[in-house]
């Protein structure tokens, strides 16, 4: 098989990250393109990869000599031009989350690709491919513990960046668990509500944080997701899923527990990079063989619009007080399972 050329959107944070991991860990790629509006940042990040294009067009990028395959790692509001922009040539995309910030522009993109007659669009949503939640999933869909009833979440962050905003905690933090529900459960949310302690002395002024999320699914079951991005002692994501004949938690941890001096204790990950680094460095392997055979492998356009329509309930939620439903489209029979 040919070495993937691929063509990388966004320089920050997590798109530096992929770039190194395509470089290190990533087997039958190589990134021969990179766009940020960042002119520096981009041509610092390139400067350190021998023939990769420098651009701040994500157009140009996309269009560059060599471009086999797209990854979209720059903030939600780009997307959707970068993402038509790669369906326009008909190249398979990696999309970081969310797809689009509202569903309007996730529709839009189910459109495009309806159009093409094929997917070749997929989010990261990276939990999916984390070997605790895979577990989990089998545990799940062999019945282990009967019929899911609960699924109670946490998800916490150290301290949020500067930029962050209260509806971020669900657009940008929440939708990962929308996401890993719906997955585990193999059910559609149907309403979210969401609840608001007095915030934290530690969050910054304005900032609603924490929060308690709590969805209804198409199945029956209920998710509630603590949300606290201030919680001041590093990043933890949990979650423990209750059935009828019995219950199963991931995400404790506890890789080396210390004891010593009449004291026992562990390490708490500080960063989501680090926490979930193996899942990214699986769901971008199991993407460059996808796309080598033009196909997706992971949550597609469809998962990523269902998640900015519960997104969108919960940040009217947030702002009314009270119970909101999800409203989806009919599912196209392209994205039919």
């Amino acid at each position: 098989m040919s070495t993937l050329g691929i063509a990388v959107i966004g320089t920050g944070k997590m798109g530096a990250d992929h770039v190194r991991r395509i470089g290190e860990a990533v087997g039958g790629a190589r990134v021969v393109a990179l766009a940020d509006p960042d002119g520096d940042r981009v041509k610092e990040v390139a400067a350190g990869l021998d023939g990769v294009g420098a651009y701040t067009d994500p157009a140009a990028a996309v269009a560059a000599p060599g471009v086999d395959a797209v990854l979209i790692a720059s903030p939600g509001p780009a997307h959707e031009e970068a993402i038509l922009h790669a369906l326009g040539r008909e190249l398979p995309v990696l999309c970081e989350k969310p797809l689009t910030p509202d569903p309007e522009g996730a529709l839009r993109v189910l459109e495009a690709e309806r159009r093409l007659g094929r997917r070749l669009v997929q989010v990261g949503f990276m939990r999916r491919f984390d070997a605790e939640y895979e577990r989990l999933k089998e545990l799940l869909d062999a019945g282990g513990i009967g019929r899911p009833l609960f699924l109670h979440c946490r998800h916490r962050n150290a301290a949020s960046p500067s930029f962050f905003t209260s509806d971020m905690l669900i657009s940008d933090s929440v939708v990962h668990e929308v996401d890993a529900a719906r997955w585990l459960l193999g059910q559609e949310v149907t309403a979210v509500t969401v609840l608001s302690p007095t915030p934290s002395s530690a969050a910054p002024e304005g900032l609603r944080d924490p929060r308690l999320v709590l969805l209804e699914t198409s199945g029956g079951a209920v998710v509630d997701v603590e949300i606290f991005v201030n919680c001041g002692f590093g990043y933890q994501v949990q979650c423990e899923a209750v059935g009828e004949s019995g219950s199963a938690r991931i995400g404790d941890g506890h890789a080396m527990v210390v004891q010593s001096g009449g004291r026992w204790g562990g390490e708490i990950t500080q960063d989501f990079t680090t926490r979930f680094a193996d899942a990214y460095d699986r769901q971008v392997r199991r993407w460059v063989a996808a796309a080598a055979r033009g196909r997706v492998d992971g949550p597609d356009a469809w998962d990523g619009y269902a998640a900015a329509a519960v997104s969108e309930a919960g940040l009217a939620a947030a702002r009314s007080g009270v119970r909101t439903e999800v409203r989806l489209a009919e599912r196209p029979e392209l994205y039919a399972r």
